[in-house]
């Protein structure tokens, strides 16, 4: 219930924000060029609390917080005085038009930028970028526990955060990629993921997880937190607190060496020979696993035990002081834009799939989330919403501003503005459309819950 509670003020918080900024944008730009604002509000619906200022505006918060608008004097939404017409907004020139309509996703780049400029001036606390466990295609290529990777093709890496999206993108998209890692023994090598081998049909997640490539904070000591009763693990006298060394030879060094290393030697009748440590004696004990479990998508072997649980904590900072974090703001900002607009290509052209979509429920839930794990990773979430929101605004569909944009362009092109039939038409079909994502949005969230 905490939690639930938690989610929705959060999003209140954030869609508040980054709505007022948006809007505050569309305002006083339409201020600065002398047209009259009529009512600037953050929600939809009845207001909640308002007020007018000396020049007639009236601000207001409403009850619906999932949006908001600004309402300037239009001729076409209704009779002007005549003292008044210099301030409507359709007199205004074409220049003027859509400097007012661009200023709404332009605030929301800055916002962006002051959030990741505050947020490095805080302290982002992460993880080094230091690999703990290695499987599938990783494997393969090379790479080993202990490599600290430090670019990922020609983008350099400071976290694991940083790491983690260059590897989904290249997942996504299916092209190899160079990987330049400082090994345990302090040389730099560059490994190449041949990621263009990954199955077709693949989700988003499931190719991450083929890449092979996990953290050295994730790890799970090979240290067994329970044995089950009546089972292998019993009947061979392992216990709680028993270290793992090795399984048949196989060396373990993490809890996912476990189960690969049972399925690759366990047979039936054959007795596998488990080394571990127990206090300060090195013992090797022999179990004979029995069928059971999963291991893929085929029944396994299984011996009954299950790991101690771990915690990870950060152990890396990403911090800089007021005016260094300046232009790492600006490289965040376009290097976040450019995945942003990758995903959507993505999406587009069916390499990612259209669930990675999200709704309303899944901001609550990730603002909320975010929001627990202190100030710098709430102002990362919020820049990140905030860029969002300005490249869905820029889209070109009706009733967005992006929209509107376009409807701007064609009359400098043919001098004229847009009939207003085609702009009712195109009301109507932007409507659909942006029901149709927020719809898509919602079904992807309420899927994600369910499964």
């Amino acid at each position: 219930m905490q939690q639930f509670f938690g989610s929705i003020w959060w999003l209140i918080v954030t869609l508040g924000l980054l709505v007022t900024f948006h809007e505050y944008g569309h305002f006083v730009v339409a201020r600065r060029f002398g047209v009259k604002v009529l009512r600037f509000s953050v929600g939809f619906g009845k207001p909640l609390w308002s007020r007018v200022d000396r020049h007639g505006t009236e601000f207001a918060i409403a009850a619906i917080p999932l949006g908001g608008y600004v309402k300037m004097l239009d001729e076409r939404e209704g009779e002007v005085a005549p003292e008044d017409l210099a301030q409507t907004f359709n007199r205004k020139s074409v220049g003027v038009r859509m400097a007012i309509a661009a200023a709404g996703p332009a605030f929301n780049l800055i916002f962006t930028v002051l959030a990741f400029w505050l947020m490095f001036v805080i302290g982002k606390p992460d993880y080094q970028p230091v690999i703990g466990h290695v499987d599938h295609i990783a494997a393969s290529a090379g790479f080993e526990p202990g490599d600290r990777i430090t670019r990922i093709g020609d983008e350099p890496v400071a976290t694991w955060s940083d790491a983690s999206m260059g590897l989904i993108q290249a997942a996504i998209e299916r092209h190899d990629l160079r990987v330049t890692v400082i090994d345990a023994g302090g040389s730099e090598r560059v490994r190449k993921l041949p990621l263009s081998e990954l199955p077709a049909g693949l989700g988003e997640e499931a190719a991450y997880r083929q890449v092979g490539l996990l953290p050295r904070q994730w790890a799970l000591a090979p240290v067994i937190g329970t044995v089950q009763a009546d089972s292998a693990a019993a009947a061979a006298g392992l216990e709680p607190g028993d270290r793992l060394l090795a399984i048949d030879g196989t060396p373990i060094r993490d809890w996912r060496d476990v189960s690969p290393a049972i399925q690759a030697h366990a047979a039936p009748g054959h007795t596998l020979s488990i080394e571990l440590r127990r206090g300060e004696q090195t013992l090797t004990l022999a179990a004979s696993p029995r069928p059971g479990g999963e291991a893929g998508t085929a029944p396994g072997w299984v011996l009954g035990i299950a790991p101690r649980p771990g915690e990870a904590h950060y152990d890396a900072l990403l911090q800089y002081g007021p005016l260094a974090a300046v232009p790492q703001a600006f490289a965040q900002t376009w290097q976040v834009t450019r995945q942003t607009l990758d995903m959507l290509w993505n999406m587009v052209t069916g390499n990612a799939s259209l669930k990675n979509l999200s709704g309303v429920i899944t901001i609550a839930q990730v603002a909320n989330s975010s929001a627990d794990l202190g100030a710098a990773w709430f102002l990362n979430f919020l820049a990140i919403i905030s860029l969002s929101l300005a490249i869905l605004n820029l889209l070109p569909i009706p009733i967005l501003d992006g929209g509107h944009l376009l409807y701007y362009l064609i009359e400098l092109v043919k001098g004229s503005p847009v009939s207003e039939r085609v702009q009712i038409a195109g009301q109507y079909v932007g409507l659909t459309l942006l029901m149709a994502l927020m719809g898509l949005a919602l079904y992807n969230d309420i899927l994600r819950i369910a499964s």
